[in-house]
């Protein structure tokens, strides 16, 4: 009621005075007395406390408008002068205009305080910073008006008529904001509807999207070839029909094709399904995550029954079968059509079940650092909830790309930047990976969103000078970045990189740009802390565990919340007793400003040792060009001994191009274990299978060029790289050693190797020529090189040192 009373006096305003003082002809001190209690009334109904209220909820507006009236009701009571009582309405436009032009320079805006008020989905929703512009322009539109109109009713006091004054100032100014109230209100209609809106997967329904909606794309935007919300819709229904045919109540999901994979995940949690994701397939890994299960499998990629050690689902098989019928168990066909348009003659879907995020099952497999498959248990409520913060932060620039990735989606990063968020915002994702940075020569034309990882950015910044992508935003993350890359991306690429920081288990944590520093910001919903062993501990919605996640990395915080990484905690061993950290050694190489990467490496012989893997960079390739191994492994062991002791310094050395990582863009321990391994013997020494026919181009007694290729069926393909089909650095020295022992009688007995350098990647078929060339008459040196037959492209290069002949080389039969 006083509310109501406070609105009514507030409206009634200027015609209570024109009564009083015109028409009824009161005497104006007894009126100004009047005005004077009622600004009081109302100034104590603002300010007092409510029942069970802690504190008295104050209103500023009526606070404001209780004391303008009563200081005009005094200053008319003392001059008796009524042009006082009359600058109520002017003074009150000016209060307006200052609380609301305010804010325009102190954000928020006011309407969108007011929006935010009465919605309070808006705060951290997609559309938040649009819904932020629209408030900000219908803000300047109010403000504009108080402008207009205290400046009629200025004029209004200053006219000397009483009846113009009230006629306006009780009326007219009324009117006029009603009709802005309702102009408003009629375009916030129309705009509240081309306003982007989150759509996760346990919200979804046939309605969220239009038809036509473009939820994938093949290739390049440009091409033309799109999946639209109709077929995803389609396409899942087929899935889901499929799925509930089987009674198997877990499934293991691999899918390389994105869209596939999106629909199949879908499908699954739509069916709920147990879902288990994995990066490798290979028949020992599966038979070994789905353990005494009856885990089936769910596939685009052409396995057989016994590889898979079960029953097996081809998606492409599937979505070809226009009834969405029974998948068959033994897929006979590579791929399915892909086609812009709805399935001719498919039934319109059913709409979909309610998936209820938190009775999801989701595990996600991980190989660690000993090949033994990992399992991390989540649900699509941590999924959903990382997804819902990192679009209300960067919700925008997602919102004007479109999104290409480097990244399996079979791990959480690929999962949630590469699958998840783009449906969510409604953002057109590619359906492919990117394999080679060669293949973002296509991509240009359009706004572009890049997930990928530190391997690929260092891989692609050394390519190319200038890629000439349109206004891109790159994501990294699964390993540090080196401030170095993220320099060369900015300028290769014109965008200084966001890292994420995080894991499979906690989700995503903090995030940088190094051009600012190394330290890591926690997102807005993470708390950091560290423990008695130093270690980050963190605690976000996304970890259900009240006492928080330990992670492995030792950190530093900082006094304004942030924090630097000091490397993993379990890094250190032990050599001789003596204890080292890995982590500081590979700084210390890096502190060196000769090595781009290091990786350090304690392996074990009669005694366990440290041996290092460096790529230099361009200072330390300027410094030694043409300078024998053996004197650089003199230089870095001699900078070392300045901070370590001798015992601890590494044994062994190797100087590589670039060090081998796995899909996600860590470093994969496996493969640079293999750089320091001499290659086993072959049971026949000379046997090279997977090869096409060896041709000689050029022979001599001491030199020979050969020209082949390597084909997709070789064995060089398996495991190295499971999601990037190249040939591994150590397969093409190994080649190099056999095809000389073949070729040139040196033997099989590779002692040392120096000077390797591998510059370009090896994909299964290419043309190879190999020049192979030995001197020395004892210990022979052997140099080769792997390069295109038209010699225009160099892919590796070094020397080999191999002591004596073997009975088995010389020239072939």
């Amino acid at each position: 009621m006083p509310r109501v009373f406070s609105y009514l006096l507030a409206v009634l305003y200027p015609v209570l005075v024109f009564v009083s003082l015109v028409v009824l002809k009161l005497p104006l001190r007894y009126f100004s007395i009047v005005v004077v209690a009622v600004a009081g009334v109302v100034f104590l109904g603002a300010t007092a406390r409510k029942t069970g209220a802690a504190s008295p909820k104050r209103n500023p507006f009526k606070i404001a408008a209780a004391a303008i009236l009563g200081a005009l009701g005094l200053m008319c009571f003392f001059s008796n002068a009524p042009i006082f009582l009359k600058l109520y309405p002017v003074l009150m436009n000016a209060v307006m205009l200052g609380a609301f032009g305010v804010t325009l320079f102190s954000p928020p805006p006011m309407i969108f305080r007011f929006a935010t008020l009465a919605d309070k989905t808006i705060r951290g929703s997609l559309a938040e910073k649009r819904i932020e512009r629209y408030c900000r322009t219908v803000t300047l539109v109010w403000c504009a008006f108080f402008v207009a109109s205290g400046s009629f009713a200025a004029w209004t006091v200053l006219s000397g008529s009483d009846v113009l004054w009230s006629i306006y100032n009780g009326g007219v100014s009324y009117i006029l904001m009603g009709i802005l109230f309702a102009g408003e209100f009629m375009v916030r209609k129309i705009t509240d509807k081309k306003m982007p809106r989150a759509v996760p997967l346990s919200a979804l329904t046939p309605a969220s999207r239009p038809a036509d909606h473009i939820v994938c794309y093949d290739r390049s935007w440009n091409s033309g070839e799109y999946k639209t919300w109709s077929d995803f819709l389609s396409d899942t229904a087929r899935l889901r029909y499929a799925i509930e045919a089987h009674s198997a109540a877990s499934w293991i999901l691999h899918a390389e094709d994105s869209w596939y994979f999106l629909c199949a995940f879908t499908a699954l949690l739509q069916c709920r399904r147990e879902i288990r994701l994995t990066a490798n397939i290979s028949p020992a890994y599966i038979a070994e995550i789905r353990g005494e299960s009856a885990a089936a499998f769910l596939t685009d990629q052409l396995l057989s029954e016994k590889d898979a050690a079960g029953t097996i689902m081809y998606i492409p098989e599937v979505l070809k079968d226009k009834e969405g019928g029974q998948a068959p168990l033994a897929p006979n066909t590579a791929s399915a059509v892909f086609s812009a348009a709805p399935h001719a003659g498919a039934a319109a879907p059913a709409t979909p079940p309610p998936v209820n995020p938190d009775e999801t099952t989701i595990l996600i497999y991980t190989s660690g650092t000993t090949g033994k498959p990992k399992v991390v248990r989540q649900r699509l409520t941590e999924f959903e909830n990382d997804n819902r913060f990192i679009l209300s932060k960067w919700g925008e620039e997602w919102l004007s790309r479109k999104v290409c990735s480097t990244v399996s989606q079979h791990h959480i990063y690929g999962l949630l930047f590469a699958i998840l968020l783009p449906f969510t915002a409604g953002v057109p994702f590619r359906r492919a990976r990117i394999e080679a940075p060669e293949e973002l020569e296509t991509l240009r034309g359009e706004p572009l969103m890049l997930i990928t990882v530190p391997a690929f950015l260092k891989r692609a910044v050394q390519l190319r000078d200038r890629y000439g992508l349109c206004d891109p935003w790159i994501y990294t993350s699964g390993g540090v970045l080196e401030r170095e890359t993220a320099e060369q991306t900015s300028r290769v690429f014109g965008f200084w990189p966001v890292e994420v920081y995080g894991s499979t288990e906690t989700s995503g944590i903090a995030w940088r740009q190094s051009q600012t520093g190394l330290a890591w910001t926690p997102f807005a919903n993470a708390e950091v802390s560290l423990n008695e062993e130093g270690r980050l501990v963190i605690r976000s919605p996304y970890i259900k565990d009240p006492a928080g996640f330990t992670t492995g990395d030792t950190a530093e915080l900082l006094a304004d919340g942030r924090f630097l990484l000091k490397g993993r905690a379990d890094s250190i061993v032990k050599i001789e007793e003596k204890r080292v950290s890995l982590t500081e050694v590979e700084g210390r190489l890096l502190q060196s400003g000769l090595a781009a990467e290091a990786a350090v490496l304690a392996l074990s012989g009669r005694r366990q040792y440290l041996a290092a893997a460096i790529v230099l960079n361009e200072a330390g390739r300027e410094r030694f060009g043409g300078v024998e191994k053996s004197a650089i492994n003199g230089f870095f062991r001699e900078y070392l001994s300045r901070f370590f002791e001798p015992v601890v310094l590494p044994k062994k050395w190797r100087y590589v191009q670039s060090l081998p990582v796995n899909a996600q863009g860590k470093q994969s321990r496996t493969e640079i274990e293999a750089l320091f391994a001499v290659p086993p013997p072959a049971a026949d020494p000379l046997a090279l299978r997977g090869l096409s026919p060896v041709r000689v181009a050029a022979r001599s007694e001491t030199a020979v060029t050969l020209e082949f290729a390597v084909l997709p069926e070789s064995d060089y393909f398996n495991e190295h790289f499971p999601s990037l089909r190249i040939l591994p650095a150590v397969a093409q020295f190994e080649l190099a050693v056999r095809f000389a022992a073949r070729y040139l009688g040196t033997g099989l007995d590779a002692r040392r190797a120096k000077r390797l350098k591998f510059s370009s990647l090896v994909r299964p078929g290419v043309p190879l020529r190999l020049e192979l060339s030995k001197s020395g008459d004892g210990p022979r040196t052997v140099t080769f090189s792997f390069s295109s037959p038209d010699s225009d492209t160099v892919y590796s290069s070094g020397a080999f040192s191999i002591d004596g002949g073997s009975p088995d080389g010389g020239s072939p039969p």
